[in-house]
């Protein structure tokens, strides 16, 4: 496994980052120990969750299935770096509540006590804001992170689904507290979805932020979903976001172009997916969400995955970029 500092911090992390989301809904306890446990083994130490993660009424799930892992010992914990996130309502389910959700420093302060209880742990790697909160000033989240930075309970602060602006606003508010601000942003970015190169990317890199890709095969459009689905066997494929980009007949042609392609060089799509997330500039790595230990090796695969020059240019034939921003969209 490789590994590298996450953006402009001394923090090593693998380039493969274990996403769990799945672990609960669709994953249960003692298969989500196993994959952990083989990610581990494998060289993987940067592990992805969030607070919401179970959902309905099972939110907080994940984070538990975590926090029995780490309690095994065996230097689960030691050897992991811990993320999570805090954004999504934990109130009960159907009894909303104020500030149980988004990013007061009321909420932050309960939230990050709330979480480090389910993973049974004293302090949390990466903190990350799971979402813009456009109601609370920069000035006051910070406040309440550095609080917690003093205590221990957090070492580092990442953001998620934040735009290119929103990178600069909160780093420049931070930088007036001197304080270190947002050192990783986790944004929707793969082959097909490619907006972030406009402007979240070039923030990123400006402030140093490591950017962490979420949904690299684009809900499994980028997985052989066309192939799945002439075979029977991707129920999954044919759901969600993948349903709903293979209506558009240009998408499925594209798709299909991208599937030829990859038959032709004995590639597999997924693998290759992410092994090209691991050219891109900035990029630290990207999530992996496995249901099952045969979906993580399929991912530590793509980590060992070498995509020559001439592939990458057929790539970007079939899925061109947008380019920076003003050049995007101006002269």
């Amino acid at each position: 496994m490789e590994y590298t500092q996450l953006g402009r911090t001394g923090l090593k992390v693998s380039r493969v980052v274990l996403g769990t989301m799945n672990f609960g809904p669709q994953t249960d306890e003692a298969d989500s120990h196993a994959i952990m446990d083989a990610a581990l083994d494998a060289g993987v130490n940067f592990f992805d969750t969030a607070n919401v993660y179970g959902w309905g009424e099972n939110k907080g799930r994940t984070e538990e299935i975590i926090g029995s892992w780490f309690a095994q010992g065996g230097g689960r914990r030691e050897k992991t770096v811990l993320a999570t996130k805090v954004y999504g309502n934990m109130g009960a389910e159907g009894q909303p509540w104020p500030n149980e959700d988004k990013l007061s420093a009321l909420n932050i302060r309960r939230a990050v006590d709330a979480s480090l209880k389910r993973l049974r742990t004293d302090h949390i790697d990466l903190y990350q804001f799971h979402h813009i909160d456009r109601s609370t000033p920069w000035d006051e989240i910070w406040q309440a992170i550095d609080v917690l930075v003093q205590q221990g309970k957090i070492l580092y602060v990442g953001s998620s689904n934040h735009a290119g602006w929103h990178i600069a606003q909160a780093n420049e508010a931070a930088h007036r507290r001197g304080s270190l601000g947002l050192v990783s942003e986790q944004c929707l970015y793969n082959l097909f979805e490619r907006r972030a190169e406009m402007e979240v990317i070039p923030a990123a890199q400006e402030y140093g932020l490591g950017v962490i890709p979420w949904s690299p095969l684009h809900g499994g459009l980028l997985g052989g979903a066309l192939r799945k689905e002439r075979e029977g066997g991707g129920a999954r494929s044919t759901s969600g976001r993948t349903a709903d980009a293979l209506k558009d007949s240009a998408v499925r042609a594209q798709v299909q172009r991208y599937e030829d392609l990859l038959d032709q060089h004995g590639l597999e799509p997924g693998e290759v997916a992410l092994a090209w997330l691991l050219t891109r500039p900035g990029v630290t790595g990207p999530i992996v969400g496995p249901r099952t230990a045969e979906q993580l090796s399929s991912a530590l695969r793509a980590a060992e995955l070498t995509l020559d020059e001439e592939l990458l240019t057929a790539l970007e034939e079939i899925f061109p970029g947008t380019g920076p921003s003003p050049e995007a969209f101006a002269w």
